[in-house]
């Protein structure tokens, strides 16, 4: 390991015990920084509604204001997500009503890139929305640190990920952990995390490099493009140290992440959309062939099945002019 990023570990990785609650809000009293919370959330209606009670009861209401706004933003929902989001306290914001000139494309990390036009948080915290058992810690463990030091720009979660009992090898998740026979993640094992290692070795410290629960200024999100895709978490990650170097980054332990877990078809779908990502930060050029093929055993023999992988990223918001109109308000 690099002596940069042993010496990283050391001064920037934390735990969410470490900056109690009583501190970052008597932190945010004094210096009046706003905290905005995003769920992106696609047919998440039996895990969405705890996710956002349990952040208005321990983070918003009852004298603790750590977070001002909680935003599900629905990425086309065609179960309850958006009404139990809803009845749970949560602002609704359907995908295709932000900037609609603008088509909106499938994707996780196109409705994170639309949040930032319907947020207005000096933070803003994204938090996926499948989460089970969720903890408050989630969010005021990965917003303490930019409400306590000034010179941190971006906040990964860390976290243990067990898979569910009697969980077959193809229920490991996407987020990824720890390499084990316990711990799913192997979209992270194979594919994100030798990426890192191999071509930025500043980021090889990151334990969950492509967990969906991240928080950062406002004032960097704005000036990063957004993979629309799966790729998001990954360029969002590389992009920030590019551009606020390797000691504005840090990450806290928020204990354990339990959420649902995919198939293999579908991690392979999110692998070559993360190796896509991964590629266009390396060489700034395009894939040749960006379509990924797959098999399905069909009644006489395995059937090919070719879906597009996600080659669009949309620019940084900064550059987007109903954004600097909106802020400029």
């Amino acid at each position: 390991m690099l002596e940069e990023v042993e010496r990283w570990l050391g001064s920037r990785s934390w735990s969410a015990a470490d900056r109690p609650l009583e501190q970052l809000l008597e932190v945010k009293r004094q210096t009046g920084r706003t905290v905005s919370v995003v769920l992106p959330a696609l047919d998440e209606e039996a895990t969405v509604g705890a996710i956002v009670s349990t952040i208005r009861a321990e983070l918003m209401t009852g004298g603790v204001p750590l977070v001002d706004e909680l935003v599900v933003l629905d990425s086309g929902s065609t179960d309850r997500t958006a009404e139990v989001a809803a009845a749970a306290g949560a602002r609704v914001v359907h995908r295709d009503t932000v900037l609609p000139r603008i088509p909106a494309v499938p994707g996780k990390g196109e409705v994170l890139w639309r949040s930032l036009l319907v947020t207005s948080g000096d933070i803003v915290c994204f938090v996926d929305a499948d989460l089970r058992e969720f903890s408050a810690d989630f969010v005021s463990g990965i917003v303490g640190p930019l409400l306590t030091d000034p010179e941190i720009q971006f906040v990964k979660a860390m976290y243990d990920r067990p898979l569910e009992t009697g969980a077959g090898p193809e229920a490991a998740g996407r987020a990824g952990g720890p390499a084990g026979g316990e711990q799913g993640g192997r979209v992270t094992e194979l594919v994100a995390r030798p990426l890192l290692n191999l071509h930025w070795p500043q980021l090889a410290g990151f334990v969950q490099p492509l967990g969906g629960e991240y928080a950062a200024r406002r004032s960097l999100l704005e000036r990063l493009p957004f993979p629309v895709g799966y790729g998001v978490e990954l360029g969002l990650l590389v992009d920030a140290l590019h551009t606020v170097g390797l000691d504005a980054l840090a990450q806290v332990d928020v204990g354990v992440r339990k959420h649902r877990h995919q198939g293999g078809q579908a991690l392979g779908r999110m692998a070559a959309a993360i190796y896509r990502t991964a590629q266009l930060r390396l060489t700034r050029g395009h894939l040749v062939r960006p379509r990924l093929t797959q098999f399905d055993r069909g009644e006489d023999g395995f059937v090919p099945r070719t879906t597009d992988v996600d080659t669009e990223e949309r620019p940084p918001m900064a550059e987007i002019p109903e954004y600097a109109e909106r802020r400029a308000a």
